[in-house]
């Protein structure tokens, strides 16, 4: 997906109000899996940009990036889940999300869509044995694929 891609599709989301967002999930892939987010907490998608690391973070915590004159921190999902690192090319993007009031960014390999799914096509997650399992809302079932619904509050503070 093209940055004027990004523009048209969050266009798209911010026509809606608040009722018409249930049920929608920006969808976005890293490493061989989809991942969804509910798409009430994103504000933008914005291409790769500069990261001004910051001592003492988290390793997860990328560091600061400046948006628009706004300093929003960063986390690399990868990292965050443990996944091996993999060089930023063209299609990695940073989804601007707010929660509980803060405005962050999520690092990720690609953005796919966004899709609905119905509360009924969600399942709970699995056992919670591996560490990015606790960050996993629930399983989407969309067609015959899944998506891994991610718990964005949980991936900043848990």
């Amino acid at each position: 997906m093209t940055a004027g891609t990004h523009t048209n599709m969050m266009a798209e989301v911010n026509a809606s109000s608040e009722d018409t967002l249930h049920g929608k999930y920006l969808v976005f892939k890293v490493g061989n899996e989809d991942f969804g987010i509910e798409i009430r907490h994103v504000t933008e998608i914005v291409g790769i940009q500069k990261i001004n690391e910051v001592p003492d973070l988290p390793g997860y915590m990328k560091g600061v990036i400046n948006l628009r004159g706004r300093v929003i921190p960063v986390m690399d999902i990868r990292t965050r889940f443990g996944m091996s690192d993999r060089a930023y090319d063209e299609r990695t993007c940073i989804i601007v999300v707010q929660v509980e009031g803060e405005t962050s960014g999520l690092i990720i390999d690609q953005v796919k869509e966004v899709t609905e799914i119905a509360d009924d096509q969600i399942e709970p997650p699995p056992s919670r044995t591996a560490q990015a399992g606790q960050y996993v809302k629930g399983i989407g079932k969309v067609s015959d694929e899944v998506k891994i619904l991610l718990d964005v509050q949980r991936l900043f503070y848990a």
